[in-house]
């Protein structure tokens, strides 16, 4: 029975919690290896202002050699905390983005189909630039709180030296948050936009390459190429504007650090005009305003990278939480079992109802090709069981009773348009490598003048989309594929309109005889497959209105005499 998905949806911050929740190990040791990173780095001015200091005041080449001595210690320490902090917290990245883009795509490949709103080439953007651009989440962390430790050494640095100077720097960077983080907001808007048009266009780009054979076909590419040129032409301009956004962002944020690190000099050269500090801390305040600039950047630039990395997570979300189109039951089908189709209305079917005992060969005609397709979407489960009235039975079972996993598995339904992939006509025909049925589809299929045709044979190359095969190639290569699943119930929609009558009467006949005593459905208005089935069902105006064997109908029914005759 189905249930309604009752999940709550997983926004984008649960995405980044569960991000940061992983991988807190390497967090830790990349916070502490970038806090040392940042704190040797502060240090270094700190080391220049009292080696000054005693070197003023002691002259001995003793406190010099151990001051040189201190000062190779604090750059061994940034050099290797940098290079292994760094390190761990990118191999971090790389393997959380990894995992979003997993179960992105993940989603995308579920028998259940989710009902995400979003084309394929949008998905794409999803799964890739979304997924690395949420797992910067992992990077941000760390180095927001490293660049905290060293803006925190430097107050408490300058602080001792003179409580105005570590003031100046606690308030003015607060200051600098405060006003950036206005600025951050506008950034997630601007990205969370132009992340969308950016995946509209992958979107255009994709379906263009789907329809590139028929648009060469009737001239319409380049009517198709100014479509989508006005599609990243409105990316571009989004893309524009976030990066004046983020012009904006990052010169406001290097003004504001120019003016706090010139406010600090200032300050500690009339404290030390003043005789208030001496000359190795005036050094030191000097110092650390210079060096407090790259972490003050990296500070005031992560708020920017928290929005980003949030509007991709939120898209992700999308997703990932999607809902079912359909909750399925956790039933299995008999195997062996029929099917059965009864007073399904859908689309151009109205009430139609038929059964296909176990092992019959069965074969039907429609006058109408759009009930054909509206059939073989519902025998697909292409269409949610509670999409239609009435009910579909496999192995006597309903449907919208068994899991989807488990339908595929006893029922195939194999498109007139069968997909074909990048790879060898062997991984095209048993994609995962358990078939033992390969050399008998290959066969039937009359697929052997491909294979013959070429040295490598089923390790032929196969281009993306079947690129190097012809129209009727790829529809027996699909064919091949069908018959080597074996599968209890084949269903075939038209698997020889590209193929000439010679091809197509063998095809029939192997079809027949390798299925023999295996459910088999074929929805096409061939002669030599009609002749083959043990019986034809004639379909018009969405219902069965005949049933008889191919012969049986060519010599009483004139209307399919026309229909089928050629």
């Amino acid at each position: 029975m189905k249930t309604p998905d009752t999940r709550r949806p997983r926004p984008g911050s649960d995405i980044l919690r569960t991000a940061l929740r992983g991988n807190v190990g390497a967090m830790v040791w990349g916070t502490v290896l970038m806090g040392l990173y940042q704190a040797g780095e502060t240090a270094f001015p700190i080391a220049l202002g009292l080696i000054v200091e005693h070197t003023m005041r002691d002259r001995s080449l003793g406190a010099l050699g151990l001051s040189i001595g201190a000062l190779a210690v604090i750059i061994t320490t940034v050099s290797l905390s940098w290079r292994f902090g760094m390190r761990v917290l990118q191999k971090a990245n790389t393997t959380e983005a990894h995992r979003w883009r997993v179960r992105v795509a993940a989603c995308g490949l579920q028998p259940v189909a989710r009902d995400v709103g979003l084309k394929s080439g949008e998905v794409l953007t999803v799964a890739t630039e979304d997924a690395d651009q949420t797992a910067d989440i992992i990077e941000v962390v760390p180095l927001l709180i490293s660049s905290l430790v060293a803006v925190v050494v430097a107050a408490v640095a300058l602080g001792l030296a003179d409580i105005r100077l570590g003031l100046l720097v606690i308030v003015g960077t607060v200051a600098i948050l405060s006003i950036l983080a206005v600025l951050s907001k506008r950034i997630g808007a601007s990205t969370r936009e132009q992340q969308a048009r950016v995946a509209r266009a992958g979107a255009k780009v994709a379906d263009l390459i789907n329809g590139l054979r028929p648009l060469h076909g009737f001239g319409g590419n380049h009517a198709a190429f100014g479509s989508y040129r006005e599609v990243s032409t409105d990316a571009k301009r989004q893309a524009i504007t976030v990066a004046g956004v983020n012009g904006t962002y990052a010169g406001t944020a290097l003004a504001l650090n120019a003016v706090l690190a010139a406010a600090v000099s200032l300050t500690a050269g009339w404290l030390a005009f003043d005789g208030r500090i001496t000359i190795g801390e005036l050094v030191m305040a000097v110092g650390l305003a210079q060096f407090i600039i790259e972490p003050l950047k990296t500070f005031s630039e992560m708020p920017k990278y928290v929005m980003m990395a949030r509007a991709s997570a939120e898209r992700m979300a999308l997703v990932l939480s999607a809902p079912p189109v359909t909750t399925p039951g956790q039933r299995r089908p008999a195997p062996g079992g029929g099917l059965e189709v009864d007073c399904v209305r859908y689309g151009s079917l109205r009430k139609l109802k038929f059964e296909v005992g176990a092992g019959e060969f069965v074969a039907i005609t429609a006058y109408q090709p759009r009930a054909a397709a509206d059939l073989a979407s519902v025998l697909a489960v292409n269409v949610a069981p509670d999409a239609y009235e009435g009910v579909v039975r496999v192995g006597g079972q309903a449907i919208a009773d068994l899991s989807i996993e488990s339908v595929r598995e006893h029922m195939l339904v194999n498109p007139y348009d069968g997909e074909i992939f990048a790879g060898t006509l062997r991984t095209n025909i048993d994609p995962s490598g358990t078939s033992e049925m390969v050399p008998e589809a290959v066969e039937a299929s009359m697929l052997t003048d491909v294979v013959a045709l070429h040295r490598e044979g089923l390790d032929y190359a196969v281009r993306d989309r079947g690129a190097n095969l012809s129209g009727g190639q790829r529809q027996r290569l699909s064919l091949a594929r069908a018959l080597a699943a074996d599968t209890d119930v084949l269903v075939l929609r038209d698997p020889t309109t590209a193929v000439d009558a010679v091809t197509e009467q063998l095809i029939a006949r192997n079809v027949a005889k390798l299925r023999h005593g295996r459910t088999t459905v074929v929805i096409t208005s061939s002669p030599a497959l009609l002749d083959a089935a043990d019986r034809v069902l004639v379909l018009d105006d969405g219902v069965v209105t005949a049933e008889d064997t191919h012969r049986n109908l060519l010599a009483g029914d004139a209307d399919y005499c026309r229909a089928v005759a050629r």
